[in-house]
Formats: structure tokens, C-alpha cells, sequence
């Protein structure tokens, strides 16, 4: 059987559970925890370790899906779950710019260690102070539109747009589309 296994990256609040928790065919496995530190400010709960969900497309063929924490402090394991994927796409709240540094942090910390195909997800973009998709990119040092990378806008608690997203990312991928 092949496996193909993405990333579902971004910082806090992002929506990466929720994004893995709407497309899966199985019981999602996570690491959830009461949130003990600035975290609490955004929400009751959050992923200390990973999230997994699966989706099968036929006998052959199987798309694992792991979610990462958020938080820096738990930078080892996206070192262990970007080592071995296939893809990756990174979740950014588009309301808000104050979490935009760690973004760039996050996406360095990827490409350093994996030169994999990867995306950019927008999510809360119909929130109110949500950035435009150009704005974001050049927050994350993309000042010229074709060195960016592909952006999307993504809604994690619709399983339909979660559905496009994956797909947007497999093509990516299996185009060789490096960034």
C-alpha cells in the first residue's frame, strides 16, 4: 500500500485539528491538554504532541494526515513529523497579524529541515481585521508575487473546503512543485 503523508502545520488557533478532524475517516488520534500558558488566551485546549486522522482512497492508497502544535516549545516534534512527509501546508489565521512572525518562523523551520512541496492556507479570513492574502505573504518575507508560494483560502470547519485544500496540495506535490 502507498501512503502519502501530510503536514498540517501553523501556529495557535490556526485551525490544523479542526482542518484534520473534518476530513477523516477514522477517530482522530490527538494530544490535546488544558493550555497552560499565553496559549489560554486563544483557547481551553491545544495539541501538545500531534494529530492524525487517515482518508483511504481505495485498497491502494492511503493519505495520513499529522497535525503539529503550535506552540515553539514543542518544536521537536515538527522535526519529527516534517522528516517524513510527503507535503506539507501551513495554516495561518488571518486575523491575526500578531501571530504572522511565528508564521515565518514555523515556514523556516520547515524549508530548513525538509524541501518538501508545501502550501499556505488563510483561515479566519471572514473575520473581522483578516489581512488580504497579499499583505500576509509579504509579512512572510514573499515581497515579490512570484517567488510566493501558492496561497489558498481554507475554512477548517468545512469539511468541503478541507477536502479542496488536500486536493490543491496533492497536485502541488505531485507536480514537484518546490518552494
Amino acid at each position: 500500500m502507498e501512503i502519502m503523508r501530510l503536514v498540517v502545520t501553523g501556529p495557535v488557533g490556526s485551525g490544523k485539528s479542526t482542518f484534520i478532524r473534518s476530513v477523516s475517516e477514522i477517530e482522530v488520534v490527538d494530544t490535546d491538554r488544558h493550555a497552560t500558558d499565553e496559549t489560554l488566551l486563544i483557547k481551553k485546549r491545544t495539541t501538545v504532541a500531534f494529530d492524525f486522522g487517515r482518508l483511504q482512497f481505495g485498497p491502494e492508497m492511503a493519505l495520513h494526515l499529522y497535525g503539529t502544535p503550535g506552540q515553539s516549545r514543542f518544536d521537536f516534534m515538527w522535526d519529527i513529523l516534517i522528516r517524513k512527509a510527503h507535503a506539507y501546508i501551513l495554516l495561518i489565521a488571518a486575523h491575526r497579524p500578531m501571530e504572522f512572525r511565528h508564521s515565518r518562523r514555523i515556514l523556516a523551520f520547515m524549508k530548513q529541515r525538509s524541501q518538501i512541496p508545501m502550501i499556505i492556507g488563510l483561515t479566519h479570513t471572514d473575520c473581522e481585521g483578516a489581512w488580504e492574502a497579499e499583505n500576509v505573504a509579504i509579512a512572510l518575507g514573499y515581497v515579490l508575487p512570484e517567488t510566493r508560494p501558492l496561497m489558498i483560502t481554507v475554512n477548517p470547519t468545512e469539511s468541503a473546503s478541507v477536502a479542496e485544500a488536500i486536493i490543491t496540495l496533492v497536485q502541488h506535490s505531485m507536480q514537484g512543485c518546490l518552494v
